[in-house]
């Protein structure tokens, strides 16, 4: 690969000014990272891709009267940052009317933010936070209670949701959704006990609990939806993300594809996404995915853009967010993997627990002997607690890994059900890498975390809680230019696109981030307040902040 580079480089270079093809655009007097970790000046850019890559002298014949030239003013280039298992379609729906939390100091300036939305919003409608923050992010160290939530905003109805695992709704939002004519799913929720015995207004429940109750408050419009999409997207390319790779999910139904896909067809969607499909409906699901992947419109591969890449994360009822599936749930996954693996289909997985993934191993080693499926890219997401057996296991079947920095918000969690000793090995990142495992990293925003990239970046570099408590032992930490490569080429795998991006090479998309500051010197407790600058997808300046004039 590298020897191809630098022939291609020799050619480009060695051809005369009047016969070469100039750039489209030049990017010089910068610090372009490679991630074979060198560091070149300048870029030419031609038809989406990297033209030539070097010392600005070479780069600046490329230089023709029509080629766009940005002065970098000596900024760090990074390749386009790669989120391998972000729900990003779903958190587009819900962009415009929903509040976020993620990155705040303290409770009083969350419930200062509610405030202020109260203030621009009539009286009577929802005030919705969904998730993308913990209580150990506030210098109060706790979450609200219902008394200063109705007594701050008393004229609003109010949600408020901590990741997949306890809600509160004000008293007049509780009835505005009928939530206690609700009677079975009233009874999956369990009211939280504050240490006097008193009730503290949150509901405590399962993930697909949660869900269910969130799905009772009222949609955006479709004009919301585009709208919070092309926003939330935006959003996502000024912190250098260029592609993500979407898993769907139990509660994203196939028309909340609807604006996803009139934004692509409008020439609309800038950043790259790769998206897979989850069961529709309980029992139904081999059924329900025929009938999907009969619709080529939705199915083929577009431009580059906006790619179908399979199936999951539930990928059928029985065997998601079940830590005790039966020998019948097993059997209906093995039916439906069967036809996937016979389709060439990729598919992902969401497992939590080591504990008990030898049942979703079975069954995919179960398929593997009759269909192999080495080549597809399957893969499981989260399984936080990995075993070097389950490791070993998923790497027979060439399958990946998704990591994220669930710890960094939820360390307590695993504290608890592990102890000390084997929490300190969540994840183990490093183990998984030198036993050769495809890693992707990404966050798994927006519910459960935030969609810094660069607060999950920082984690696997410093394995630091949000509240700065140590989570992992110093062999589980990634260098730097490790963690980047997880983030950048080892994401791109998932999405099958490992030699179009990933990187900055010669011929490679032209995916990349100019960033505000160096990562590679920036001292490690501020990488999570790295920006970008400048965003480029395929060429084409997708964000930019300003800060970066052209000559």
């Amino acid at each position: 690969m590298h020897a191809l580079v630098c022939l291609a480089l020799v050619f480009a270079f060695s051809l005369p000014a009047s016969a070469q093809n100039f750039a489209d655009t030049v990017l010089r007097n910068g610090r372009f990272l490679s991630l074979g970790s060198t560091i070149s000046d300048a870029m030419a850019i031609r038809d989406k891709r990297i033209q030539a890559l070097g010392k600005l002298q070479d780069v600046e014949a490329f230089i023709g009267p029509r080629t766009k030239v940005i002065d970098l003013r000596e900024h760090t280039v990074i390749p386009g940052l790669i989120d391998s298992h972000i729900h990003a379609i779903r958190a587009g729906l819900t962009e415009e009317t929903e509040i976020s939390w993620a990155g705040v100091k303290s409770l009083a300036a969350a419930i200062e933010l509610l405030v202020r939305a109260a203030n621009a919003r009539p009286r009577g409608t929802w005030l919705i936070v969904a998730g993308g923050w913990t209580e150990s992010q506030f210098t109060e160290k706790r979450r609200p209670n219902l008394q200063e939530i109705e007594k701050a905003i008393p004229h609003h109805y109010v949600y408020i949701q901590k990741s997949y695992t306890s809600v509160l709704i004000t008293s007049k939002g509780a009835s505005q959704l009928g939530l206690h004519n609700q009677a079975g799913l009233a009874s999956r929720l369990t009211a939280d006990i504050d240490k006097n015995g008193a009730p503290t207004g949150w509901l405590n429940g399962t993930a697909r609990t949660i869900s269910d109750v969130y799905n009772l408050l009222p949609r955006p419009s479709l004009n919301q939806q585009v709208n919070g999409t092309k926003k939330f997207f935006k959003k996502l390319a000024s912190y250098g993300i260029t592609s993500v790779v979407d898993p769907g999910g139990y509660n994203l139904p196939l028309e909340a594809y609807k604006p996803l896909f009139q934004i692509w067809k409008n020439g609309q969607l800038k950043l790259r996404v790769n998206f897979s499909i989850s069961a529709p409906t309980r029992n139904a699901e081999l059924t329900d995915f025929q009938t999907i992947l009969k619709n080529k419109n939705f199915t083929t591969p577009h431009d580059g853009m906006l790619t179908f890449n399979g199936i999951g994360e539930n990928v059928t009822w029985g065997m998601y967010n079940n830590e005790s599936p039966t020998a019948l749930d097993q059997a209906h996954l093995k039916e439906v993997l069967l036809w996937a693996a016979q389709q060439k289909l990729t598919a992902t997985f969401h497992w939590n627990t080591n504990e008990t993934v030898h049942m979703l191993l079975d069954v995919i080693e179960a398929v593997n002997q009759i269909t192999p499926i080495a080549s597809l890219r399957w893969s499981i997401a989260h399984l936080n607690n990995a075993s070097v057996e389950s490791l070993q296991r998923m790497q027979a079947l060439h399958m990946g890994w998704l990591v994220q920095n669930a710890s960094h918000f939820e360390h307590g969690r695993f504290l608890d059900k592990y102890g000390v000793q084997e929490s300190l090995r969540i994840p183990p990142i490093s183990t998984a890498m030198k036993l050769g495992l495809h890693i992707g990293a990404g966050t798994d925003a927006h519910r459960v975390m935030p969609y810094n990239p660069f607060v999950s970046l920082q984690w696997f570099i410093d394995g630091k809680t949000v509240d700065g408590r140590d989570t992992r032992a110093p062999s589980e930490l990634l260098s730097r230019m490790d963690a980047l490569k997880l983030y950048t080429q080892g994401s791109a795998w998932f999405a099958h696109a490992d030699k179009d991006r990933g990187d900055l090479q010669v011929g490679m998309l032209a995916d990349l981030a100019v960033l505000d500051k160096d990562f590679l010197t920036i001292p490690t407790q501020d990488i999570n307040s790295i920006r970008s600058l400048l965003t480029m997808v395929g060429g084409e300046v997708v964000y930019s902040s300003g800060a970066l004039g052209r000559k």
